[in-house]
């Protein structure tokens, strides 16, 4: 895999990142506000505001990266996780791996639609995963407020394992890739397209939420993922068994 290979789930991430708005907004936004901070204000503001304002907003900031960067972690470890099953080979029989690539792409079918609002099936698997999320819910009680950057760090840690149907589509396809260090770098890719987003949501808070949360913007974002889906499947119909993240011809395959 190279770097370029990555682009699209780094794309699918960023037009994803609209249902990350609702599914992780909450706690971002809470972000802002843990510990008593100041509102974020714009960097010339800053620049002359108080050393205590100054402080406050720094350390705003590093709590936002720092639950991000757990985030992005636990993205990561399942992803790599989710590569081993091919590394041990697990998919290297040719009709898994050709079911497998099918599945991934419908995943990101049902994902563009569901980003539309104009089917809901990926609900259902989220509320199936919520057994997983029961488990580790309770890990965050102590973690609670999220005042300082180490917190932050943890809850973003365990807030990657809240069941999500983005996340598994990614998964998916991070399963495809063959070996643990490939699965973690599809799921690096894809949580960086996630970033520009959550991150803008812990320094704007609802300004960006109201904007991105537009049925406009809603409609572009999943016309986008939809649009990778159904290319893989007609790739995948056609013999093309490599998945959508060649599908931008960047991989040095035919």
């Amino acid at each position: 895999m190279n770097a370029l290979s990555l682009v699209p789930m780094f794309l699918v991430g960023l037009a994803g990142s609209v249902h990350c708005i609702g599914m992780c907004g909450g706690i971002v936004g809470a972000l802002s506000i843990s510990g008593g901070t100041a509102p974020v204000r714009p960097v010339i503001a800053i620049a002359v505001a108080r050393p205590a304002l100054q402080t406050s907003v720094q350390t705003n900031v590093l709590r936002v990266l720092a639950y991000n960067g757990g985030r992005i972690a636990s993205y990561m470890l399942a992803g790599a996780l989710a590569g081993s099953l091919a590394g041990a080979g697990m998919l290297h029989l040719a009709s898994l791996q050709v079911a497998g690539y099918w599945l991934a792409n419908l995943m990101l079918v049902a994902l563009g639609l569901y980003l539309m609002d104009a089917w809901r099936g990926l609900a259902h698997l989220e509320a199936a995963g919520n057994v997983v999320w029961r488990r580790v819910r309770p890990l965050l009680k102590p973690l609670m407020p999220m005042d300082t950057p180490f917190k932050a760090l943890a809850v973003g840690g365990l807030w990657g394992w809240v069941p999500c149907g983005m996340v598994y589509s990614a998964l998916l396809t991070a399963m495809m890739q063959g070996s643990a260090l490939n699965g973690a770098a599809a799921m690096a890719a894809f949580g960086l397209g996630t970033l520009p987003t959550l991150l803008g949501m812990g320094l704007l808070g609802t300004r960006l939420r109201a904007q991105m949360q537009r049925r406009p913007v809603r409609i572009a974002s999943g016309l986008l993922v939809l649009g990778f889906g159904v290319l893989g499947l007609l790739r995948a119909a056609n013999g093309v068994s490599l998945g959508w993240l060649d599908a931008l011809c960047v991989t040095g395959h035919p």
